[in-house]
């Protein structure tokens, strides 16, 4: 199975080679989610896309804190790879399913329960109240094997192997496609089998993943006496992993936030918030990859004490998140109405206006999580998680804030100019930061 050592070689090729399986995989999974919400708007109608959206929000609440949490099981498993200690890499990870696997069974369970009063507290339209409940209540059972694929993407990913992860998504983006065209498109089927096919597609890539692992992979695979939890790792663990799970929680909060402002507007307005949202993941979500990558490389060198390779290696990263965000500024700007004309009927042409404004700005605005993703990367590998949570806080805050403060007044416009200032801000407390504490980090990396 493929693994990258990071601790040679040209920091460049690295990255790339690291970043490119996980951008495809990414697109991949934002292409289905766009696909699927096509499906649903087109097949269902624009309450069913609207009842999606709403639910998106806590969705992602709870897999952005499950990744965030993995994510930092992963820096550990990382630095144990780069040092060669593969009996503490297997420790982690089996610490890291035990624990979260738990976890997620009590959240899904509990998310099944209350998501009725969730939804009457976001101010959900009561004519799609019933429509989002269902399709919420099925999606929690997925969570359990949304988290099992993401530890065990994670430490694949910790040891620079990104394809297989990407090889298994795919195969369950795929089969989770094909199921939305035949039982929706095709039989006509509800907003509930939209929610099931996420659930079997899910279940399909950690089953799958973690067969991959123990077949393949005989040195990072789990032994019958390390199916413990370790105290100590454990502690390293959530050190990690906590405070990057409630950085990673806290932009789905402000997007629940600024949903519940959205959903004051009708439905035409919810509508046209999750199309363009469909569109922000294309952008968001690769340059995240990108800063995966950059986690990654430090996290190695870290472990591996080859401390000169880490700037060059954020350096190169940096420059790859630039390219990317020509790319997608240039196809949002030139492409936004024939994107958002994809998501409705014919018709619906005050669902498309409302989404070009918002994407006709946000084109631009884009290049600002480039380089806030870019410098995130090089902190979480530097094991530095609390300046990633106060940046993070500071965005979505002020996001948040001014999101109701503006959406009134601008509309759809109030939206990206509340997320431009938010990451204006973010990087005005980043960049000083990195060249005021780098020279304290990169002391305290080599005692």
């Amino acid at each position: 199975m493929p693994t990258i050592d990071m601790t040679a070689g040209k920091p460049t090729g690295h990255l790339i080679n690291y970043a490119v399986p996980l951008v495809l995989g990414n697109v991949l999974q934002l292409s289905y989610n766009a696909f699927d919400a096509i499906i649903v708007g087109r097949f269902i109608g624009k309450e069913a896309l609207a009842a999606t959206g709403m639910a998106s929000p806590v969705m992602n609440l709870l897999i952005l804190g499950i990744s965030g949490l993995t994510m930092g099981a992963g820096v550990l498993m990382s630095e144990c790879f780069g040092a060669r200690d593969y009996g503490r890499f297997r420790r982690a990870l089996a610490t890291t399913l035990i624990t979260g696997l738990a976890a997620s069974i009590v959240i899904a369970a509990a998310g099944i329960a209350f998501a009725g009063p969730l939804l009457r507290l976001l101010n959900v339209p009561s004519e799609v109240l019933a429509m989002t409940g269902t399709y919420m209540r099925i999606t929690f059972l997925g969570v359990p094997f949304t988290y099992c694929y993401n530890a065990l993407a994670a430490a694949l990913k910790s040891a620079g192997d990104s394809k297989t992860p990407l090889t298994y998504l795919s195969v369950a983006i795929g089969l989770n496609a094909v199921l939305d065209a035949v039982c929706i498109g095709w039989l006509g089927f509800g907003i509930d089998w939209a929610a099931l096919t996420d659930v079997l597609a899910q279940g399909f890539a950690a089953v799958a993943t973690a067969a991959a692992m123990i077949r393949r992979m005989p040195d990072f695979r789990v032994r019958r006496g390390e199916w413990r939890v370790d105290g100590a790792l454990l502690g390293v663990i959530w050190k990690y992993g906590s405070v990057t799970a409630l950085q990673q929680s806290i932009q789905p909060i402000c997007k629940l936030i600024i949903q519940s402002a959205v959903n004051t507007l009708g439905v035409d307005v919810i509508a046209a918030f999750n199309a363009v949202t469909r569109v922000d993941d294309f952008a968001f979500t690769p340059q995240q990859s990108i800063s995966h990558g950059i986690t990654t490389y430090v996290a190695q060198n870290r472990g591996a004490g080859r401390i000169e390779r880490i700037r060059p290696g954020f350096r190169a990263g940096l420059r790859l998140e630039f390219v990317y965000w020509v790319l997608i500024g240039v196809a949002v700007l030139v492409l936004n109405r024939p994107i958002m004309g994809l998501f409705v009927t014919p018709d619906q042409t005050r669902v498309v206006d409302l989404g070009c404004q918002y994407l006709t700005t946000m084109a631009l605005f884009y290049l600002f999580p480039s380089f806030t993703n870019g410098i995130q990367g090089f902190f979480r590998g530097m094991g530095n998680m609390s300046v990633t949570l106060i940046s993070t806080f500071i965005q979505a805050s002020l996001r948040a804030l001014l999101t109701w403060i503006l959406i009134p007044h601008l509309g759809m416009y109030g939206i990206s100019f509340a997320c431009a200032i938010g990451w204006g801000c973010m990087l005005l407390f980043e960049v000083p930061y990195y060249f005021i504490s780098g020279s304290r980090n990169f002391r305290q990396v080599i005692a």
